[in-house]
C-alpha cells in the first residue's frame, strides 16, 4: 500500500514505522528495533522488528529505566557503539531487563516540539565505532516519522470532530447526549486510536443513587430533570474530546481520550466534585486502559466493577 493512500485510510505512520524499520534492520546489525510511544511514565512499543529479544508490540516498560529517557535529556548520544561506555547508559535500569552493548535512538516530536516517542535500537553486542557517521541518516528517518506521525494526528483530530458531528443523530432523546449505540462504536474507534499511536486512555461510569426514589416520590417529571441535569454537569466538566454518553436508565458513561493515569484519576474527581456541587447523588467508577489486551472495553468493565463497589460501600454506610 502507497504511504498516501495509507495516510488517507489513517495507517500512514503504522506503514511508515514498519517500512522504516525494515530499511533500517536490513542497512544496521541490530537485533531489536522499535518504533515506541511515551505515556506518562509508560514507553510503549507501538512497532517492532525483533531477532532476539522477545519484545512484542504492545510491551509497556518503564521510561525512566530507558536509554531513550536518557538520550532525550541529552545524558547520553543517539549513537553509542559500545553503550556500556556511556555512564547513564551504563547506570539504567533497563540492563537489568535486556542485555544492551550498543545502542542507536532519535526522539520522534509531535508538532508542538514536545517529545511523541522514539524510534531505537539496540544489540547485545557493541559495534565497530564508525556507526557513529550514521547520525545524520537516523535524524533522517526520524524527522521522516515525525512529519509523517504530525499529518497523521492532524488527521485524526478532524476524524473525530467529523465523528462527532456524524453521531449526532445517535443522541439519548431524553438528555441530548449520545446513546448507547454511539457509545458503543465510539468505543471501538478510540480504541484503534489507541493502539495505532499509544495513546493513553480512560472510562468513567456515573450511576445516580436515587433515580428510582425521586420518580417514586416526586413523579418521573422530576427523574426526567435529574437526568437531565446529570447529563449537563458531565458534558460541562468534560472535554470537547471525550465522549459523555447515556448508557442504561440511570447510567452514563465517559471515555477519557488522550490521557494518562493521573490526568484521568484527577478528571475523575472533578466529575465527583461536580455533581456533588449539583446535589447530585451518584456512585462513580474511573478505570484506565492497561493495554492492547486490556483495552477500552475493559477499562469499561472495570470502570462498572469501581462504580458497584462504591454504590455498595455508600449502601451499607447509610444502613449503619
Amino acid at each position: 500500500m502507497e504511504l498516501h493512500e495509507s495516510i488517507k485510510q489513517g495507517q500512514g505512520f503504522s506503514v511508515a514505522a514498519r517500512d522504516v524499520l525494515t530499511f533500517l534492520q536490513t542497512r544496521f546489525d541490530f537485533a531489536l528495533w522499535m518504533v515506541t510511544r511515551v505515556e506518562g511514565d509508560n514507553w510503549i512499543v507501538l512497532h517492532a522488528e525483533d531477532s532476539g529479544y522477545g519484545i512484542d508490540v504492545g510491551r509497556v516498560m518503564c521510561w525512566a529505566d530507558s536509554y531513550c529517557a536518557k538520550m532525550v535529556r541529552g545524558e547520553g548520544p543517539q549513537i553509542a557503539p559500545d553503550a556500556q561506555q556511556v555512564p547513564a547508559y551504563a547506570e539504567a535500569k533497563i540492563n537489568q531487563l535486556i542485555p544492551i552493548r550498543a545502542y542507536l535512538g532519535i526522539p520522534l516530536t509531535q508538532e508542538d516540539g514536545t517529545v511523541f516517542g522514539t524510534l531505537c535500537a539496540v544489540d547485545a553486542q557493541p559495534k565497530h565505532p564508525d556507526l557513529a557517521k550514521d547520525t545524520d541518516l537516523l535524524a533522517l528517518m526520524g524527522r521522516l516519522l515525525s512529519s509523517v506521525l504530525q499529518f497523521e494526528l492532524a488527521l485524526e483530530k478532524q476524524q473525530r470532530a467529523q465523528e462527532r458531528l456524524e453521531f449526532q443523530a445517535q443522541t439519548d432523546l431524553m438528555t441530548g447526549i449520545f446513546n448507547r449505540n454511539a457509545w458503543d462504536t465510539m468505543l471501538e474507534r478510540e480504541e484503534n486510536r489507541c493502539r495505532r499511536f499509544g495513546h493513553g486512555a480512560g472510562v468513567v461510569v456515573v450511576d445516580l443513587d436515587r433515580l428510582k426514589e425521586t420518580n417514586d416520590t416526586h413523579g418521573h417529571p422530576a427523574g426526567d430533570k435529574l437526568l437531565k441535569r446529570t447529563a449537563q454537569c458531565l458534558q460541562e466538566v468534560s472535554r470537547k474530546t471525550d465522549i459523555v454518553a447515556r448508557i442504561g436508565g440511570d447510567e452514563f458513561g465517559i471515555i477519557a481520550v488522550e490521557t494518562d493515569a493521573v490526568g484521568l484519576e484527577q478528571f475523575g474527581q472533578r466529575v465527583r466534585r461536580q455533581l456533588c456541587n449539583a446535589g447530585i447523588a451518584a456512585s462513580v467508577g474511573v478505570a484506565k486502559r492497561e493495554s492492547e489486551v486490556k483495552g477500552l472495553q475493559h477499562a469499561w468493565e472495570q470502570a462498572d466493577q469501581a462504580m458497584f463497589a462504591e454504590k455498595r460501600a455508600t449502601q451499607r454506610c447509610s444502613a449503619g
